[in-house]
């Protein structure tokens, strides 16, 4: 059995040597020549597999450590018969708490007021619940906005896109790329959110039209990317006028990158009877435990400090403004950040 993996999948080395040929290559260099005798592949977002990576090889699996599949052409790898998983739900944790530091950080950076603001979540998947269950707790009014969920649901407790954009004053991406979301941010979205709001993206970056995003800049309260469009090559031009930028890293927790590894781990272990590793978790780190908050009865400044307390984002905010050109290294060489939970949620 052979593995080809990317080296950048954190905890991943000497896992599976026991059991199989692995060979590791950094996710954008992973070509023909390696998977062509491969059984597996484990992936990051960073390697696109499709037909001038697969044709002609002995991949059974891709399993990538990652929500998103959006580098996975998944027709041409059902079509030939390569089954492919993903790790969904990874760094929700992670992500919710990236958006509560942004948010928070922003908003006494710039003097916004929260009270009795509403949260539109985009996307109410794994993800998107965790920011629905923090907004609810902290006190947000929260709208919901998820097209799939509700036609198998019922639409009770979500609404259209429309009255969400128009009745919030923040506005929160979660959605996977696909053929209907790439670039459902676009003129008319912006122009249907309120004037002061506050629009982030931490889904990903080809669901925004950044030039539309750019020419709506002047009516935001505040934005905040962590995902664009062209990385590592990013718009700079958009850099310079959000208030928080950062390097693709939202989900960068200790615990989201366990999760994700462990997940594609077990999965490749079903997939070919290896026993031993159907359970596999890598070993915890006590010095990376997530960190249990009690906000209640906290006033927001107070709720800020505690938030950037725990993940100063701006510090990754400044890294790449210093370094655009370095994003795909701030990437990698990321010092992943413990988890923040709060027991009720």
């Amino acid at each position: 059995m052979k593995i080809v993996a990317d080296v950048d999948i954190p905890f991943l080395g000497g896992v599976f040597e026991p059991y199989a040929e692995v060979v590791y290559r950094k996710g954008q260099d992973i070509c023909r020549e390696d998977v062509a005798d491969a059984d597996v592949l484990m992936v990051r977002t960073r390697t696109l597999c499709d037909a001038s990576l697969l044709e002609g090889s002995s991949v059974r699996m891709v399993a990538t450590a990652t929500i998103g599949m959006d580098h996975i052409d998944l027709e041409y790898c059902a079509d030939h018969g390569i089954e492919v998983v993903n790790s969904a739900g990874c760094n929700a944790g992670g992500v919710m708490q990236y958006v509560f530091s942004a948010l928070y950080g922003v908003a006494a950076r710039k003097g916004i007021k929260l009270d009795d603001f509403t949260i539109g979540i985009i996307g109410v998947g794994h993800v998107g619940k965790r920011i629905e269950a923090m907004a609810e707790y902290l006190g947000f009014k929260v709208l919901r906005c998820d097209p799939p969920r509700a036609a198998v649901e019922g639409s009770e407790g979500f609404c259209s896109l429309e009255y969400l954009l128009e009745n919030s004053q923040i506005v929160t991406l979660h959605v996977p790329l696909e053929p209907g979301t790439r670039g459902m941010a676009d003129e008319t979205f912006f122009a249907l959110m309120q004037p002061g709001s506050i629009f982030i993206n931490a889904a990903r970056g080809e669901v925004v039209d950044e030039d539309a995003l750019i020419s709506a800049m002047p009516k935001f309260g505040a934005v905040v990317i962590d995902t664009w469009n062209n990385e590592p090559d990013i718009n700079t031009e958009l850099l310079d006028m959000v208030d928080i930028a950062t390097p693709h890293i939202a989900g960068y927790t200790y615990q989201g990158k366990q999760n994700g590894t462990s997940m594609a781990v077990r999965s490749v272990a079903r997939r070919f009877g290896i026993h031993a590793l159907e359970s596999f978790t890598p070993v915890d780190d006590e010095d990376h435990n997530p960190v249990l908050l009690d906000l209640k009865g906290k006033n927001h400044g107070e709720i800020a400090a505690v938030f950037q307390y725990n993940y100063p984002i701006f510090t990754d905010d400044f890294r790449l403004r210093m370094e655009p050109h370095r994003f795909e290294k701030l990437r990698t060489e990321y010092k992943y950040r413990r988890e923040i939970y709060i027991e009720t949620i």
